[in-house]
């Protein structure tokens, strides 16, 4: 990466001034990466690299017009694009939350796509100390796209330096101590901040009042699923029916990125077991072997249900309770397995703790008679 004069000032500590700091020494400490495989636009973590995570970034769309679903949501950030462009500005920044794997990292590729900008990705946890971030800021070039996986994981002291960034394009840092201390305000070039996180409400409210644009996104129909399966089927050379499409997109829980994975896996049983061609019986016939049902349940899912219905009773029964008996985290319980399961209504969250419904118990094949019977029809809907 090209070295720049305010890469000096950047490397001070907060014990020598900046200009006896060896050249671009903390600003390298966490720098962004930038891929060189697309033209300005793209930027992907170079730890990235397992097959899944090439063949996922193959798969990813590059332009509004190939994005499938969150009509909402493209919509109106295609607006607020085309608007930035006509003026040669940078875009508002802009906050993407929601469950993992919906496409708010495909959104931030092509919103610097659209603006012909560079995007450089990084995230919350990478970005430990002040250091870090003014180092980056400090690199961006004008319109330049910063995308911040994790957002809510940033670090008070980190946040407070992205605050006259994000408003006023500058930082202002403090070299040396006492009577030899100084402030130094470096200007940045106008750019735009595009946060990613499953957890919004662990952002402080400094930090998110000051997002322009504000989006959630939310889980797929299986319509939506079944076009963006047959669209990565093209990409990926696979021949596969509708059908078997539609089969794909049953069991991936309302996600794009689900829906990716388990299509690669169907194509490996099929050019294994059979011909190569995917209809829907083969379909069926991987998922299952994967551990995968027809409502998208694995192993984890299922195991979890019917520890709720059958050791608790159907609850209620706290999740640290359920983490312990399950031997799981319980971010991965609260992260992972709880919000499908809340969606499609086969437990709830109460002020005692967790509980299943009647769909959920039927599901796990748990007989509770003591449910309220009436639940069972008021979740069935959601099927």
């Amino acid at each position: 990466m090209a070295k720049t004069g305010r890469e000096k000032i950047v490397g001070g500590s907060a014990d020598k001034p900046a200009t006896k700091t060896p050249r671009s020494k903390k600003v390298d400490a966490a720098p962004p990466t930038v891929s060189p495989e697309v033209e300005r636009s793209s930027a992907i973590n170079p730890a990235r690299t397992s097959d899944d995570d090439r063949l996922g970034n193959a798969l990813r769309p590059r332009r509004f017009d190939e994005y499938v679903g969150q009509n909402f949501v493209v919509d109106s950030i295609s607006v607020a694009v085309s608007a930035a462009s006509r003026r040669g500005e940078a875009i508002d920044h802009v906050l993407l939350h929601g469950p993992p794997g919906l496409g708010k990292t495909t959104i931030a590729h092509i919103i610097a796509k659209e603006m012909d900008s560079r995007l450089v990705h990084t995230s919350g946890p990478a970005m430990e100390r002040p250091a870090d971030v003014v180092g980056i800021l400090s690199n961006l070039g004008e319109r330049d796209v910063l995308f911040i996986d994790e957002i809510h994981r940033l670090s008070s002291a980190v946040e407070e330096y992205l605050y006259s960034a994000m408003e006023d394009f500058r930082v202002d840092f403090t070299t040396g101590q006492g009577a030899f201390a100084k402030t130094i305000n470096l200007p940045l070039q106008p750019f735009t901040l595009i946060g990613s996180t499953t957890r919004v409400g662990m952002l402080s409210a400094p930090l998110r009042d000051r997002f322009g644009l504000v989006y959630h996104l939310d889980y797929y129909t299986d319509e939506q699923l079944a076009q963006v399966v047959l669209r990565s089927s093209r990409i990926l050379g696979v021949d596969i029916t509708e059908t078997g499409a539609a089969e794909i997109a049953r069991r991936s829980r309302g996600t794009p990125r689900i829906a990716n994975r388990l299509l690669r896996r169907v194509r490996d049983f099929a050019e294994v077991k059979h011909d190569g061609a995917i209809t829907e019986e083969i379909s069926r016939q991987a998922l299952k072997l994967e551990g995968v049902d027809r409502l998208g349940l694995d192993r984890l899912d299922r195991l979890y249900l019917e520890t709720l219905a059958r050791n608790y009773n159907g609850g209620p029964a706290g999740v640290n309770a359920l983490a312990a008996t399950l031997n799981e985290e319980q971010q991965t319980l609260e992260d992972v397995v709880e919000p499908y399961l809340l969606k499609i209504g086969f437990i709830l969250r109460t002020t005692q703790g967790r509980k299943t419904t009647v769909a959920g118990a039927k599901h796990a094949g748990v007989e509770l008679p003591g449910l309220d019977s009436e639940s069972g029809p008021q979740q069935t809907r959601f099927l």
